[in-house]
């Protein structure tokens, strides 16, 4: 009986941890979102409280890091729970970096408005991008929730579209800038923003991966997407 007490505190340790995951994720996603706006039309309230959720994310950071490190001291414990709080400290990581390069996107579209120069690039091209890396974060972290290895795997699949519209972005910026080289300055801050978003899609992806180390074990980090479909489908 006392081992089945054990056992329901344990459990309920890990479930406090996902929760706080997944609350630490939301704040992400309302950055993102937040920052999405600021692309249509800055605004100095919507970037202040960009910034001001970063700072919360920062100690989520910390005190879900804290909680990890004791629940392993205390616990000790072993195969899929020990990956599950490796995973959950990783994928801590990659949300704050995630809410770091909002950040990064807001200050950046805020010395665009600043600069008073008027857009040299498509933004509608910028927002869809910034759209489909949202997606892929809310998918991740619904997929985290479930423990869904198969729509883990898609995530990876998905965030190639991102680095493609990445590149086309990039491709088609340096066209425009070669024809008009007044406006450098500001489609480098554009290009800025473009890779931001690239690195979003990217955290959301990583999560993913951490889904599929937790249920398979399997470190698959580094895997070629049609690899990593192949993992998730072996038995």
């Amino acid at each position: 009986m006392p081992d089945k007490h054990l056992s329901s505190q344990f459990d309920a340790e890990l479930n406090q941890l996902s929760t706080k995951l997944l609350e630490m994720g939301g704040l992400v996603e309302s950055q993102v979102s937040l920052v999405l706006e600021l692309l249509n039309a800055f605004n100095a309230s919507t970037f202040s409280q960009v910034i001001e959720e970063e700072q919360h994310l920062n100690r989520l950071e910390v005190e879900i890091d804290d909680e990890v490190n004791n629940v392993i001291a205390r616990r000790q414990p072993a195969a899929r729970d020990l990956r599950l709080l490796m995973a959950t400290s990783k994928c801590v990581t990659n949300l704050e970096r995630a809410g770091d390069e909002a950040r990064k996107i807001a200050k950046r579209l805020r010395r665009i408005h600043e600069s008073g120069v008027v857009s040299v690039v498509n933004i509608i091209e910028l927002r869809n991008s910034g759209e489909m890396a949202l997606r892929i974060l809310r998918d991740a972290l619904d997929a985290f929730a479930r423990m869904d290895i198969v729509a883990a795997a898609q995530i990876a699949r998905d965030d190639k579209a991102i680095d493609n519209e990445f590149r086309a972005f990039v491709r088609r910026l340096v066209v425009y800038l070669n024809n008009a080289p007044w406006a450098i300055s500001n489609g480098l801050d554009y290009l800025f923003v473009a890779k931001a978003i690239e690195r979003i899609g990217d955290h959301a992806t990583n999560i993913a991966e951490f889904v599929i180390y937790v249920v398979k074990g399997q470190d698959v980090r580094h895997l070629t997407v049609e690899q990593l479909e192949e993992e998730v489908l072996r038995g």
